[in-house]
């Protein structure tokens, strides 16, 4: 099956073609771009395309995280995966940004529990934690920073993210990123979700024009 991957969550406006039976991106486009995702997200989905060699009649699903991150962000990479999936009549699979980083944390940290933690500025940590084989252990939380250190400190578990340098001592700052071949495989899961925002508290900004998600 061939998946787009599209993720605006963060400072990376990103596009990616993934081929689920050889488990591998046919191609990846990543623009670090911090904002304006609305007027560039179709030009990085078309470098993608080309890139691969393909056209959009070929994408089969299509794979968005949906946060949490930026609210802004979010909206664009939802309603371009809403959009596409209507006009291709295929399905759109929503990937929570805290288990990509819960995911990719395993192959560098086998064996370890995972606290997924990003950066959610205003004091406050947008946190999940994960076992030592990757299952859910918590449900994606918003968390002053004294709870998530607690709750890193009592589960013994790896934290990773840009939430990272508030957590533990003497870390180096870490940024959002979430790379597409986890998104594609969390998109072909089980632990999948509606492709609707995750936000996790009330939106801080206004959304960008031309990408508005009509409210569920």
């Amino acid at each position: 099956m061939i998946l787009l991957v599209l993720d605006t969550a963060a400072g990376d406006c990103t596009a990616a073609l993934y081929d689920s039976v050889q488990d591998r991106l046919l191609s990846s486009v990543v623009e670090t771009i911090g904002k304006g995702h609305a007027e560039r997200l179709m030009a990085v989905i078309d470098q993608a395309l080309e890139q691969a060699g393909l056209t959009l009649d070929a994408v089969e699903k299509i794979a968005v995280t949906v946060g949490p991150g930026s609210f802004t962000g979010i909206r664009v990479g939802v309603a371009a995966a809403r959009g596409f999936a209507l006009s291709l009549g295929i399905e759109a699979a929503g990937v929570s940004t805290l288990s990509v980083i819960g995911l990719a944390a395993q192959e560098d940290h086998p064996g370890q529990p995972v606290l997924a933690a990003i950066d959610a500025r205003r004091d406050e940590i947008y946190a999940q934690l994960f076992s030592a084989t990757g299952e859910a252990l918590t449900a994606p939380r918003l968390l002053g920073h004294e709870e998530a250190a607690n709750l890193a400190r009592e589960s013994g578990a790896v934290v990773v993210g840009s939430a990272r340098a508030l957590l533990v001592e003497g870390a180096e700052v870490q940024t959002d990123r979430y790379p597409p071949l986890f998104i594609a495989r969390l998109g072909m899961g089980d632990t999948a979700l509606a492709p609707s925002p995750l936000y996790l508290r009330g939106p801080d900004a206004k959304p960008q024009m031309g990408f508005a998600v009509a409210r569920a």
